[in-house]
């Protein structure tokens, strides 16, 4: 897919559901990640952080640049974009951000707000070791194709089920809050519902 295909898949005027999140009983913490798109070649990939693992929330962890909203921010997309700088390196002025997917809430109570952005070519990245260990890409034809999403059933105090999705590449797995952004993603720019779509350029 190239970046016009996907730009012209992404601005689109339908209405997309979004994948079930954990269902918090009062307002969470505010939170924001940037899903960075790259692009070599005509062909475009997305960018994973691995988390330090001496960390005491989520080592080891697939993840997206962000975190949590700082009083100093002006909005969660300066949050998106400040937390990528600080733990990849990656200036804001070199991202173009395109848009946003919807709000997610996770099980340690955030509100994360998954921005989409292109990041400037050649790559150059500076990783805070406190917190990123490691970076690797994925095509985004992979991430995006469902036959590459697996589901895992969890039940729920209220007996209800959720569904948690992992993503394999290789020796890594994506899964969890990441993992759901990709399904939104995937969801977003189905080729199927964009075909009937009506499209705003």
């Amino acid at each position: 897919m190239t970046k016009n295909e996907f730009l012209s898949r992404f601005h689109h005027a339908r209405t997309i559901p979004t994948e079930p999140d954990y269902p918090l009983h009062s307002a969470g913490k505010p939170a924001a990640v940037l899903m960075p798109m790259l692009e070599r070649r005509g062909q475009l990939s997305m960018l994973f952080t691995l988390r330090s693992r001496h960390l005491k929330h989520h080592a080891g962890q697939v993840s997206f640049p962000g975190g949590k909203q700082e009083p100093s921010d002006n909005n969660l997309l300066t949050t998106a974009l400040r937390e990528t700088h600080e733990e990849i390196g990656v200036h804001p002025q070199c991202i173009e951000v395109i848009g946003n997917l919807p709000l997610y809430r996770t099980v340690s109570r955030y509100e994360v707000v998954p921005y989409v952005g292109f990041v400037q070519m050649p790559l150059e990245l500076i990783l805070d070791t406190n917190e990123v260990e490691s970076v690797f890409e994925v095509p985004l034809n992979f991430l995006l194709d469902k036959n590459n999403h697996f589901i895992h059933w969890v039940t729920r105090k209220n007996a209800q089920q959720h569904p948690v999705y992992f993503i394999k590449w290789h020796d890594q797995v994506i899964w969890g809050a990441t993992a759901a952004f990709v399904r939104v993603l995937s969801n977003h720019i189905a080729s199927d519902a964009y075909s009937s779509a009506n499209t705003i350029f």
